[in-house]
C-alpha cells in the first residue's frame, strides 16, 4: 500500500531548503558592514521544485484516481542583489529585509514539520497505531 511515500520526502526537502536559507541569511547579517559585499539570498522553494519536477527522468505516475505522487530535490542556486543604492561602502544588505527573510524562512520551517507530523499521524492511523 505504501510503496513510496512522497508526502515525507517533499517535507524533508523543505525543511532542508529552509536551513539552507537561514544559513544565507545568518551570513548576509553577520556581513552586514563588510564593504562591498553582496546580499544573496535561495530561490523559493517553489521554484526550486518546479525545477526539480521539469527536469526529472521520472514522471508523475498517478497511484489512484484524482491522486498524483511527486518528487523534491535540493539543488542550490544562489541569488545575489546588485549593491544598494547610497550605501557609501558598496554594501547590499539591509538587516530590516534579513529580519523580515528569518521570519519568513521560521514558517517555512514549522510547516514542514507540521506536514510531516501530519502524514505521520495518517501512517500511524492507516497502521492501527496511535
Amino acid at each position: 500500500m505504501f510503496q513510496d511515500l512522497d508526502v515525507f520526502k517533499v517535507s524533508h526537502a523543505m525543511a532542508t531548503h529552509a536551513a539552507n536559507r537561514q544559513a544565507i541569511v545568518a551570513r548576509n547579517i553577520a556581513n552586514a558592514d563588510t564593504p562591498g559585499y553582496a546580499a544573496r539570498d535561495l530561490p523559493s522553494f517553489q521554484e526550486q521544485f518546479s525545477k526539480a519536477r521539469a527536469t526529472s527522468d521520472t514522471s508523475m505516475r498517478a497511484t489512484r484516481q484524482g491522486h498524483l505522487a511527486t518528487s523534491a530535490g535540493e539543488q542550490v542556486e544562489l541569488r545575489t542583489n546588485g549593491a544598494a543604492l547610497g550605501a557609501p561602502n558598496g554594501n547590499s544588505v539591509s538587516l530590516e529585509e534579513e529580519m523580515l527573510k528569518a521570519v519568513d524562512i521560521k514558517r517555512q520551517h514549522d510547516r514542514a514539520l507540521t506536514i510531516y507530523k501530519s502524514a505521520l499521524g495518517v501512517l500511524r492511523t492507516s497502521l492501527g497505531r496511535r
